[in-house]
């Protein structure tokens, strides 16, 4: 089950070749999250009226929702430059040192994955964020002294997955911070033939709606699954994309209706077939997959849960109705 599913909504580098182009660059522009946008808006109009640097931004939620075009667009609204970075590429405190005495007045530092971050290279963040200085030890031993480099105001955006992970030493320094959530379809839609135009493709309301649906409420997903139909539009149609070809070449790529893949429809059918339609523990459950635990947990269950195909209970995890709907089958009545 390890190998690459294209509803993932991880960061590839088949995304990052053109997720760049397809970036809202101001709050305007940028589609959903209508609560995150709203707040930044006043947030940086403040600031900005005030010759002030932003409060630190700490973006939090899935992966594929916005987080590094929000920074992106912090940078443009105040005029000022973006850096980015992240957590495991900081490795020694100097790293970080490096990166601070940089910046300009102003800056927006964008660090993403923030809760990787070793604990030596965090508490180097914590008198930059709250007093815009950074201690430097120089020397070794009993010859050592530390001097307090002094920063120009900058503002730092971190970016997490996982918002529990963080250290609440370094949560609590952030002065926003934000969750962003998953897109409703209606929002998706709007992204794709956003997207459509800039890449220049041809869709109509239907075929956007069919891609919308099985994007599973991630802006990445709709925009990979956009270029891999384009594709087959292009070769096998017309080259517009309707629902008709929407569907056909998202079923050629395993992703049903309901935007799920082979890996998750195979979950489905060991939880019913094997155990029943449970409740079953995640080890068991891990084990007959030939899975990890943890990687089914943090990977492959959130969706699941979310969109009701499985119930997790005290007891271990259950198949809900529709899980047997969306496999055909017919739940016991027992159940």
């Amino acid at each position: 089950m390890s190998e690459k599913r294209i509803i993932s909504a991880e960061l590839s580098p088949e995304d990052k070749a053109q997720e760049n182009s397809l970036r809202p660059k101001t709050l305007n522009e940028y589609i959903g999250q209508k609560k995150v946008r709203d707040n930044l808006s006043i947030y940086i109009k403040a600031a900005k009226e005030r010759g002030e640097a932003l409060d630190h931004v700490l973006l939090y939620g899935p992966p594929g929702l916005g987080k590094t075009t929000l920074a992106g667009i912090i940078a443009e609204e105040m005029g000022t430059r973006l850096k980015v970075t992240s957590g495991p590429a900081i490795e020694r405190p100097g790293e970080l040192a490096a990166i601070l005495s940089g910046l300009a007045e102003g800056d927006v530092l964008f660090v993403d994955e923030i809760h990787r971050l070793n604990r030596q290279v965090e508490e180097v963040l914590y008198p930059a964020m709250e007093d815009y200085a950074i201690d430097i030890i120089l020397g070794k031993g009993a010859t050592a002294k530390s001097i307090r480099l002094d920063l120009p105001p900058f503002t730092l955006v971190g970016a997490t997955t996982r918002a529990g992970l963080l250290s609440a030493p370094l949560r609590d320094r952030f002065g926003v911070v934000s969750h962003l959530e998953y897109y409703s379809e209606d929002e998706l839609k709007t992204i794709i033939k956003r997207s459509a135009g800039v890449l220049d493709v041809s869709i109509d309301e239907e075929g956007a709606h069919e891609l919308a649906k099985r994007s599973r409420g991630t802006p990445r997903l709709a925009n990979r699954f956009l270029k891999r139909v384009r594709d087959f539009a292009q070769i096998e149609f017309d080259g517009v994309i309707t629902a008709e070809v929407a569907d056909h070449a998202l079923s050629l790529l395993e992703v049903d209706k309901n935007g799920l893949d082979g890996n998750d429809r195979k979950i489905l059918l060991i939880l019913i077939d094997h155990f029943k339609g449970g409740p079953v523990g995640v080890d068991s459950l891990a084990a007959t997959l030939g899975e990890d635990p943890g990687t089914l947990e943090e990977v492959y269950e959130p969706y699941l849960i979310q969109k009701g195909f499985i119930n997790r209970t005290q007891r271990g995890r259950v198949a809900t109705a529709k899980a047997y709907d969306s496999l055909g089958r017919v739940m016991p009545e027992s159940e």
